[in-house]
């Protein structure tokens, strides 16, 4: 019995070592000093020496002795991971090389720390940033005619074409040295949330020369004479930029378009000039038709040998200007009713010289890293911005709006059905508010976050679809009946836009997220990658060695941890934040093993199957999207000084959340195609099974109290957006409106008492009030109250209609350079 006792607690230290990760050495002494104190104490069965000379014999002498170690083991292991590791295409070593990992690399360790998240500084704007936006943007704004952009132009209005230019939106990345903003990532995603609130094709326009597009590349590769010549022109609005990706048979996979150029002379004004003839084919180009500087993505091929013996050099980037012979440019697509300038763009043996490529012509060939890299910071502003920006507006026109609609005598967000509507609503806005500031703030730190821009782009779009569905649904007719004062319609028109481009979303789940993050996050394969590649055996065994047993404690410690954070739910343990949030990161603490655990089990099982289990790879990478969405929530929590009115938000969003996480990773273990495995699983990440719900209908009924009522924390949720009560902006009103119309509810339902008594008969309302004033109902004074208030809400409550003339289309040819050439009457 004393002997059982002694592996007993031998098993208790080492589920203690490895719960709290001890060093090698440390577990190993630990544990001798287990079986001696242990076993001499009881007098166990088997002499304490004894069960010392086994332990050292079998585990501590093999695995603490170096050299033993790598002979016995890593040696051997190495030439197998040699063999059995899967070749990586041009695509995947790329995308792996670029970027960076920030913190969610913390998340993917099963241990985060989160003073690493807690101590960086709080996202600020600069007083110039934020004259900014008090001054050229709000003006912006309030020149924005919706309607008119989207029905009767299809095109922003010239003079606002000349403001955009003039005021220098286009030029906010650009450094001041160069005659631009030199505006913080946190200031352009600012400006965009801004712009999005009240005209989505508005901000698509200044959101794209701010993206991926030639000032951003120029910045990172140009030579300096293409700095000094294009980024002042870029700045001031002289040039319209554009860059052209896409084209018909070369969409998500980017690095198989068939647009080439091959190197060549050709006689120029009487000299032989070095140059490329490009032939390409390009479409769903955002800026194409009125662009005035093209960048161009092609595959060039040097078959003379003109630059040197490879023949293939790779996908390369150029810049053309619009005036370059050959190049057809102008006609538009017509995406969803969002009229942005959008179009295709062709040519045929078109020769460009040589200084045309970017970065000259020492970068030919490295087209796909200066796409990636550009991509992974662009994509987490733009996309996520502009989705955030429409989302804050939906939060205070929807809890507006419901309040003022009346239906059988209540506002109609006293119903469930709506109210569950309206939570949704506020909970997604608090944590698309949270992953756009987390996005933003990354790269302001300097990081190019190639997991965090994909997870962004991905869950603030999708955010975005959900939230104008429920907007839609709220409203009902008053949606879907498009004119002046539909303020949702071309949102849910255009909705499948972000959704679409910059990364279709189904492939940014499936592939992106996790392929990407598997890799880049985990602290031990990439090294293990890199050292089985490693040409000197000396070495490579080495660095192999170290990151195989780094990784086979990683592994049993995230085991350990699932295991025990899933027993105890997750309540113990050390965790920063107050006694409110305290709880949410000891659970995130637990998911973040179990992610571990459940991906290393998934790579180690699967290999380089799991490239090709798409729908595994979405769910984990569904797992570290809400882990990060979850992270940022709670840094803006704690940003904003912990406000106890935004407490409701903060947890419906992460019970959400949770939720998924947890139905993701059951969905990857129902789902894993060896089942002994999956069953070992199960047993380690949900030892009582599925216990996570999502957030309660009362927290939901708190959620939706704080959309339709004025309060700090919907104050928090619209702030930033346009709210200006201009003509322009039916938004701004009603949300101006809303503490009225909460005033009048004590009073209307004094006058709907006394309607339903039977004793007023008149039938028109105003008739109504003046009956229920003379029978002392109501009094003069709140008479006049609902009188106002009648007459202010009436313009929400009507939709728009028009003489049939007024809706037929017809089309407006105008010149080659002209910004306008489809009008719609």
């Amino acid at each position: 019995m004393s002997t059982i006792v002694t592996l007993v607690c031998v098993a208790i230290v080492g589920f203690a070592c490895a719960y709290f990760r001890a060093r090698l050495w440390q577990w190993t002494l630990a544990t001798i000093v287990t079986i001696f104190v242990v076993g001499y104490g009881l007098g166990a069965a088997i002499p304490t020496w004894i069960l010392l000379g086994i332990f050292v014999v079998l585990f501590a002498l093999p695995l603490n002795a170096v050299p033993l170690r790598r002979a016995l083991f890593s040696a051997p292991l190495l030439d197998f991971f040699r063999r059995v590791l899967p070749k990586l295409s041009e695509t995947e070593q790329v995308a792996l090389d670029a970027g960076t990992v920030g913190f969610e690399g913390e998340l993917f360790s099963g241990k985060p720390d989160w003073t690493r998240l807690l101590s960086e500084p709080k996202p600020q704007l600069s007083p110039e940033e934020q004259a900014f936006l008090d001054g050229p943007c709000e003006q912006l704004c309030a020149m924005i005619d919706d309607w008119h952009i989207t029905h009767e132009l299809a095109d922003l209005p010239p003079e606002v074409w000349t403001f955009i230019e003039r005021e220098g939106f286009f030029g906010m990345i650009i450094p001041k040295q160069y005659g631009g903003k030199g505006f913080s990532a946190t200031a352009h995603s600012a400006v965009l949330q801004k712009l999005a609130s009240v005209s989505a094709t508005l901000s698509s326009i200044v959101a794209v020369p701010n993206s991926l597009g030639p000032a951003e590349l120029l910045l990172r590769y140009g030579s300096e004479e293409q700095k000094n010549h294009y980024l002042p022109r870029l700045a001031d609005g002289r040039e319209v930029p554009c860059f052209a990706l896409t084209g018909p048979y070369a969409g998500s996979d980017a690095t198989s378009i068939p647009d080439y150029g091959i190197v060549c002379k050709q006689v120029i004004d009487g000299k032989p000039t070095l140059g490329i003839r490009l032939t390409f084919d390009k479409r769903y180009i955002t800026l194409a038709p009125i662009a005035t500087l093209v960048g161009l993505a092609f595959r060039m091929y040097d078959p003379e040998h003109l630059l040197g013996d490879k023949e293939d050099l790779g996908i390369t980037l150029a810049l053309i200007p619009r005036d370059t012979p050959g190049l057809e440019i102008g006609r538009r697509h017509f995406p969803l009713n969002i009229p942005f300038q959008n179009g295709p763009l062709h040519g045929k043996d078109v020769f460009v010289p040589m200084d045309t490529l970017i970065g000259g012509p020492h970068m030919a060939g490295h087209g796909w890293r200066m796409l990636v890299e550009c991509l992974s910071v662009g994509r987490g502003i733009s996309l996520p911005s502009s989705a955030t920006g429409f989302v804050r507006m939906a939060v205070a026109a929807t809890g507006a709006y419901a309040r003022i609609r009346k239906q059988f005598g209540l506002a109609v967000a006293r119903f469930e059905g709506v109210e569950e509507a309206l939570a949704r609503i506020g909970g997604y806005s608090y944590a698309i508010a949270a992953l756009s500031r987390a996005s933003a703030a990354a790269v302001d730190r300097g990081e190019k976050p190639a997991v965090v821009s994909a997870i962004a782009k991905y869950h603030a779009t999708e955010i975005g679809r959900d939230v104008i569905k429920d907007a839609m649904d709220v409203h009902g007719g008053k949606g879907i009946q498009l004119g002046p004062s539909n303020y949702l319609g071309r949102a849910w028109q255009g909705a499948p836009i972000t959704i679409t481009v910059e990364g279709a979303n189904i492939m940014t789940r499936s592939l992106m997220i996790f392929g990407q993050g598997a890799i880049r996050c985990h602290p031990w394969v990439l090294k293990e990658m890199h050292a089985a590649r490693e040409p000197d055996r000396a070495k490579a065994l080495r660095d192999f060695d170290e990151a195989l047993f780094g990784h086979l404690g990683f592994g049993i410690s995230n085991a350990v941890r699932s295991l025990m954070l899933g027993i105890t739910f997750a309540k113990f343990g050390k965790a920063p934040g107050d006694d409110y949030t305290r709880r949410y990161y000891r659970k995130l603490n637990r998911y973040s093993a179990a992610l571990a655990l459940t991906a290393d089990t998934a790579m180690g099982v699967l290999g380089g199957r799991l490239k090709f289990k798409e729908k595994l790879s979405a769910r984990l990478g569904d797992v570290l999207s809400y882990l990060y969405i979850c992270s940022a929530m709670l840094k803006r929590y704690e940003d904003e000084g912990r406000p106890e009115a935004e407490r409701p938000l903060l947890a419906w969003a992460f019970h959400d959340s949770v939720w998924r996480m947890q139905m993701a990773l059951d969905g990857v273990i129902r789902n894993f195609p060896v089942r002994p495995v999956a069953w070992l699983l199960h047993t380690l990440v949900f030892p009582f099974g599925r216990r996570e719900v999502p957030a309660s209908d009362r927290l939901g009924r708190r959620v939706a109290a704080i959309l339709t009522a004025p309060n700090s924390a919907r104050d928090a949720l619209v702030r930033g957006i346009y709210l200006t009560q201009t003509p322009n902006n039916p938004v701004g009103r009603m949300h101006a409106l809303l503490p009225d119309v909460v005033a009048a509810e004590p009073v209307e339902r004094k006058f709907l008492k006394a309607v339903k008594g039977g004793t007023i008969h008149a039938h028109d309302y105003f008739d109504q009030l003046a009956e229920a004033e003379r029978q002392g109902a109501i009094s003069e004074t709140e008479r006049a109250q609902l009188e106002r208030l009648r007459r202010a809400t009436a313009e929400f409550i009507n939709v728009d209609d028009f003489d049939p003339g007024e809706l037929r289309a017809k089309i407006v040819h105008g010149g080659a350079d002209s910004k306008r050439s489809l009008h719609v009457a």
